[in-house]
């Protein structure tokens, strides 16, 4: 893997992001064809029972290099071929799509992927019509929630979805936000739920593992006490445990069994020496900031991660939103918010872009380095968006595409990192996150490039789920003005 060359307009900056979780793994299932309901129909582009994609430049989720003029057959929700064009038979009465000229990638998996969206007020808003329509009109195909402050909506979506009453992706539930009692009141009014003893975080995570959630999110204000009972707990029930830190320490949580460590460097306080126990630091991100990467402490870090097992969520996109150079809101995204939303996040870029942080360029050029010397020593990274400030469902996913590019990473790298690891670490890479024969049907068919031209990646034309290829265009119609409202 090549060094990254650091343009200057990336500086990803600081400031607590304010939610995100962890999720298990169950059975992908296909979508029931017979049972679409009329409007899931009437996103449908391509429906036929068998569809060739003829022509396609092939990121296959692998890691590998792309392969030019390949042919994909897909036969009801399932990947039937994929080989060179000729030498694919393709069946006859298929449908046939000659796509030369793009690319086809696995349907992205967001590790970080809430169904609300935070806005600047601050404000939770769910996002029971807009986040499933633009995660899916974005090519994500699969999302763990991350965290919930709304679980039965979550829940309830859930199964919309799955019986094909309305569009969206595949979701996997993460329990409400939990917490240990502490200064922060933010949290609670956020719905976070602050257990007292050994006996509520047991009775907690029993009570999510039964009503269906399959990840546990800790955030900031967790004890190390606390947080070792919710990990024994929930891998007693089959479930897995995910975190925001910095009231515990990337070694400590690895040494407790967790699974997922979310946002990487950026919610690492264990370099912050006036860090107290069990407290979260209000200096934790400045040590980060100052820290040496030939530090032998982030090898070591790295090392026990890797060696356990331990995960890592890359959410670069929400982190660009909290820097000096913050970018402008895109034609695209002002078309999805409602003009009080946009009046607000005008308003947050003034302040950010006149505010005197220049210590955050240290910030996120640790967090990329880190990020890079986690995954050349092995680790397992995925990605998210988490949905806030700008970073919309879906769009904020292609960014950090964009952004894994920029920092380093080879594109065939980070479509590995935004699909097959993602379905990886959710236990669902038998049935998804790579293009292949036998696995669910879930592609995304790009206008270009994405090797070249990584931002290609918004050029969105088809997305398959299932074997069913979604028009983006009308999935992202539908939800203009609504992100932050509905």
């Amino acid at each position: 893997m090549e060094k990254r060359v650091r343009p200057c307009t990336r500086i990803l900056g600081s400031m607590a992001i304010l939610f995100l979780g962890f999720l298990g793994g169950e059975p992908a299932r296909g979508q029931d064809r017979d049972a679409l309901s009329g409007e899931v129909r009437s996103y449908l582009a391509v429906s036929s029972p068998v569809v060739a994609l003829e022509n396609v430049l092939l990121f296959d989720g692998t890691g590998g290099p792309a392969r030019a003029g390949q042919t994909i057959v897909i036969r009801g929700n399932r990947i039937e071929s994929v080989g060179a064009t000729g030498e694919v038979e393709i069946p006859s009465g298929a449908e046939r799509l000659d796509l030369e000229g793009h690319s086809v990638m696995p349907g992205m998996v967001g590790l970080h992927n809430h169904m609300f969206y935070y806005q600047s007020t601050p404000r939770a808003s769910q996002m029971q019509y807009s986040g499933p329509r633009l995660y899916l009109g974005a090519g994500v195909t699969t999302v763990r929630t991350t965290g919930s402050v709304s679980p039965y909506q979550d829940i309830s979506l859930k199964g919309a979805i799955e019986r094909g009453e309305t569009p969206g992706p595949r979701i996997l539930i993460t329990a409400p936000y939990v917490i240990s009692p502490g200064p922060d009141e933010r949290l609670r009014d956020l719905g976070m739920y602050a257990i007292r003893d050994e006996e509520a975080a047991r009775r907690y995570v029993r009570y999510w593992a039964a009503e269906g959630a399959e990840w546990i999110k800790a955030y900031t204000q967790i004890t190390r006490e606390a947080l070792g009972t919710i990990i024994d707990e929930a891998h007693r029930q089959g479930m897995k445990v995910t975190a925001h830190l910095c009231s515990v320490g990337f070694r400590e949580a690895t040494a407790m069994g967790i699974d997922n460590l979310e946002h990487g460097l950026w919610a690492n306080s264990e370099y912050d020496t006036t860090r107290e126990p069990d407290e979260c630091s209000p200096n934790y991100q400045r040590s980060i900031a100052e820290l040496d990467m030939d530090d032998p402490r982030v090898a070591e870090t790295i090392s026990e991660m890797v060696a356990a097992g331990v995960a890592m969520t890359s959410t670069v996109a929400v982190a660009e939103q909290a820097t000096p150079l913050v970018p402008d809101l895109t034609e695209r995204d002002l078309d999805a918010l409602p003009d009080h939303v946009v009046e607000a996040e005008m308003e947050r870029r003034s302040i950010f872009r006149t505010t005197e942080m220049p210590w955050m360029i240290n910030l996120f050029e640790n967090m990329l380095d880190f990020e890079l010397a986690f995954v050349e020593a092995g680790g397992v990274l995925a990605a998210g968006v988490d949905p806030a400030w700008g970073a919309l469902p879906g769009y904020g996913d292609q960014r950090n595409f964009e952004i894994l590019v920029e920092a380093g990473f080879e594109p065939a790298a980070v479509v590995r990192i935004v699909s097959a690891n993602g379905a990886r670490i959710l236990g669902l890479d038998d049935e998804l996150g790579t293009v292949e024969a036998g696995k669910l049907a879930d592609l995304v068919v790009i206008e270009g490039d994405i090797e070249l031209r990584p931002s290609d990646i918004r050029n969105v034309r088809l997305v398959f789920k299932d074997g069913l290829g979604y028009d983006p265009n009308r999935l992202t119609a539908a939800v203009a003005g609504q992100v932050g409202v509905r």
